[in-house]
């Protein structure tokens, strides 16, 4: 299991990106909203979607919940 948060901060392109809590791109304090405990990324980017409906997962961290 690993820890997820989502980006307050939308991107670019209007996504909200779901990071794993090691993850090098991880939001600041201030700027990522804890998600929850998750086995794969596809569970916390739905959790995400609960707050943000455009979320997705990070290129880096979570590639294959990553869409372009």
């Amino acid at each position: 299991m690993a820890l997820y948060y989502v980006n307050k901060q939308e991107q670019a392109n209007g996504d909200h990106e779901v990071h794993k809590s090691d993850c090098s791109f991880m939001p600041t304090d201030e700027n990522r909203q804890y998600l929850g405990s998750f086995t794969n990324c596809h569970d916390a980017v739905r959790e995400a979607k609960k707050y943000y409906s455009k979320s997705n997962g990070c290129y880096y961290c979570s590639k294959e919940c990553h869409t372009t």
